[in-house]
């Protein structure tokens, strides 16, 4: 069975330096909860074009977990995707999609996802359904509070 998980946040941030922050693969880590110690294991820098395929290291549920994710399309400050081509979802598909108005920009992040071992991983549904929301809840704070609550882009745009 697909599940959906759907959330955004707007920033007071032009929508090119919004992606840009994206686009620099090695920011990624700085938005996960420190309980996921999330941590990316493809030598950086990482240039993210379409086709780009990035191995990871995070724990779930204390499960020390590898991931690798292939973006699927690339389309330079208004959309990426990238898919799990490995690791703990039978599916995983995540769209970012960037809106910009006003010099402000809105994120809105889509996940389509399976899980594992149907129809018995069904069960895990409420958990894992849970997780993922309070997961994307700290990353739109974290991005929203930490990275973009300041206007001085040194603060958040590595380069």
């Amino acid at each position: 069975m697909t599940h959906k998980l759907k959330t955004s946040v707007t920033l007071p941030v032009e929508i090119e330096k919004t992606f840009a922050f994206f686009a620099n693969a090695s920011n990624l880590e700085t938005i996960p909860p420190p309980e996921l110690r999330f941590q990316i294991l493809t030598p950086q820098p990482i240039e993210v074009t379409e086709g780009t395929e990035i191995d990871y290291r995070l724990c779930l549920c204390g499960l020390p977990l590898k991931w690798r994710a292939r973006i699927t399309n690339w389309t330079p400050s208004h959309r990426f995707v990238d898919e799990q081509i490995q690791g703990p979802y039978k599916q995983w598909v995540h769209i970012h999609r960037f809106h910009g108005h006003n010099g402000s920009t809105t994120i809105v992040d889509e996940v389509r996802y399976e899980l594992p071992l149907c129809p018995f991983g069904e069960l895990a549904y409420p958990i894992v359904s849970a997780q993922l929301q309070r997961i994307f809840d700290f990353r739109n704070k974290a991005i929203r509070e930490t990275i973009f609550g300041s206007r001085e882009e040194d603060n958040w745009l590595k380069q």
